[in-house]
């Protein structure tokens, strides 16, 4: 069938695919733009799955200050070239990850990078909480994985709702620009920075060792 240049026009907007894989697309969808976008986002997620391996070591740190200069992100993205480092597809999403990162407050960017006695400490909360429930071991066990999951999902950038589309998580965003950018992509590190955030119990925890100390 006959694919009208105003089709592809349209999937290339909604995909950011080149011009003859969308008309490639459309063909073999016989025209329903639909499953032509889910044909380019499975060839891309394929291509991004080969392109994991590849090393990564430029890309760009960038600052993000939000909230009238009350929060601070310091984000590292790597990209495998200078070339697409300098690309506005790839500075709008290590923007868009260091808003993220503003707005919901990850600890780590994946949860291979979380301390194994922090693992352990949030487990054994969880144990304590299941164990009240009177329930089987079988069952608290179970209990017990899934809020450690959740605990995961939670605290692991990667593994986040998206802020801006909670439809896809953060390593979903990731993989998408993979695909669309042609190279392998990265989340290195990041640093949060929140006016005030911790000083008040610095200063409760001295007031008790002075307190313990007069006792």
């Amino acid at each position: 069938m006959e694919i009208s240049s105003g089709a592809v026009k349209e999937l290339r907007e909604k995909t950011g695919a080149g011009m003859m894989d969308c008309k490639k697309a459309l063909a073999e969808a016989k025209g329903d733009m639909e499953k032509a976008i889910t044909h380019l986002r499975e060839k891309g997620l394929a291509a991004a799955q080969k392109r994991s391996a590849r090393a990564a070591s430029d890309g760009l740190i960038t600052a993000y200050i939000h909230g009238g200069g009350k929060v601070g992100v310091l984000l590292e993205v790597n990209c495998e070239t200078d070339f697409v480092a300098k690309t506005d597809g790839f500075s709008a999403l290590v923007k868009d990850i260091a808003m993220h990162i503003a707005a919901m407050s990850p600890l780590y960017v994946r949860r291979d990078e979380m301390p194994a006695d922090a693992v352990e400490k949030e487990r054994e909360i969880y144990r304590v909480q299941a164990r009240e429930s009177g329930k089987p071991d079988h069952v608290i066990a179970k209990m017990v994985d899934g809020k450690v999951e959740k605990f995961f999902k939670e605290a692991c950038l990667l593994e986040q709702p998206f802020v801006k589309n909670p439809g896809i998580t953060v390593e979903k965003l990731v993989i998408d620009a993979i695909a669309k950018l042609g190279e392998n992509v990265t989340v290195r590190r990041f640093a949060r920075f929140k006016v005030g955030e911790g000083i008040e119990k610095k200063a409760q925890d001295f007031a008790a060792e002075v307190a313990a100390v007069k006792g």
